[in-house]
């Protein structure tokens, strides 16, 4: 199970892919054993496939149910996908909560995705269902996703007929609504390196369906980006990612820095003025753009000798961490996120 997106440069290639291939099978054997309870874990059932169905209107709510996590297996696009979906503990489906779609990173699964940020506990404390899709393209054991236009690790292009991600995740949204009790205009998207650019994607491509977008290491601004409403979008990146790192000129579609992409996506949302540079908590450095267009705002948070994981998720073991570099905990990416959504609905 990979979490990580493997490094190119064949010279010192070699000693790190042994490495990340040893990360690899240690993070696969956790996965295959029980999520403990305080990493967000609960039981989960299974569901038989479904239809894709419209977004629910007006003030319908699309179904009861109660709290924890359930794998689906849905036919959207012709394509059968697999989404775990967290349902808050108090959640009885008569009140509509927001939907957090939260996507793995590449070469990663839904599982691991569920188990790497912990969010099924944010969901339970703030009252909202988080979802965990799952990409299509095979990657060693896990998958990666179809960003358009980018080609996948190591400069490979994607392949030919590959399941088109962005409407997948964007129809998602909609089937969700239809089986539980939504608000549809408190649905949001964040993902991990990889998922983190498909994250990015969705507010250039489907900004009339996710109200605000989150990224973990790994935030760009496509090119071109339709959208012509301007997107709210919190990113996290660690100084010391050696994955995608924070300075840019990285993989084939890693090349400028994340300071400049937070730039970009502040003058795709007409902010004016310079960014406030702030310290919330030691070792970060919060970089925010306000004064946007729609009340829009764009934040930074800048986690300094962080690698490449999710800010304040589970401690995770050694042998990662020599792979992923070093972990922080100076601030939880969850809770911050979520207070950032939670004042950003659709207009």
């Amino acid at each position: 199970m990979h979490i990580v997106e493997k490094t190119r440069n064949p010279p010192a290639g070699a000693p790190r892919r042994g490495r990340l291939l040893a990360a690899t099978a240690l993070l696969a054997a956790l996965a295959a054993v029980s999520v403990p309870a305080a990493w967000g874990g609960s039981t989960r059932t299974s569901t038989p496939p479904a239809a894709p169905l419209a977004r629910a209107a007006g003030g319908a709510c699309g179904g009861g149910g109660s709290g924890g996590s359930t794998t689906l297996k849905l036919a959207i696009g012709g394509q059968r996908r697999i989404v775990i979906v967290h349902a808050p503990s108090a959640y009885r489906g008569t009140t509509k909560v927001p939907l957090v779609l939260n996507m793995h990173g590449s070469g990663s699964t839904a599982a691991e995705q569920e188990l790497f940020t912990a969010m099924d506990a944010t969901a339970d404390a703030d009252d909202f269902i988080v979802a965990y899709p799952q990409g299509l393209i095979p990657d060693g054991t896990g998958f990666d996703w179809n960003v358009p236009g980018e080609p996948l690790i190591g400069g490979a292009p994607v392949p030919a007929h590959a399941a088109d991600d962005v409407t997948f995740l964007t129809e998602l949204a909609g089937v969700l609504e239809a089986r539980y009790c939504i608000n549809p205009a408190r649905v949001y998207a964040t993902g991990f390196s990889g998922g983190a650019r498909t994250a990015s994607q969705l507010a250039c491509d489907s900004a009339g369906v996710f109200a605000a977008v989150a990224t973990v290491s790994g935030l760009r601004r496509p090119a071109p980006c339709p959208t012509s409403r301007p997107v709210p979008i919190i990113a996290f990146h660690g100084t010391a990612d050696p994955i995608d790192p924070y300075e840019g000129h990285g993989q084939a579609y890693w090349t400028y820095s994340v300071p400049q992409a937070a730039q970009y996506w502040a003058a795709q949302d007409g902010c004016s003025g310079r960014p406030a540079i702030s310290k919330p908590d030691k070792g970060v450095t919060l970089t925010a753009y306000s004064h946007c267009r729609g009340s829009a705002e764009v934040e930074l948070y800048t986690i300094a000798g962080e690698g490449h994981e999710w800010p304040g998720g589970p401690q995770l073991p050694a042998a990662l961490t020599a792979v992923l570099g070093p972990q922080s905990s100076a601030i939880n990416a969850d809770n911050v996120m979520w207070a950032f959504f939670a004042a950003h609905p659709l207009p």
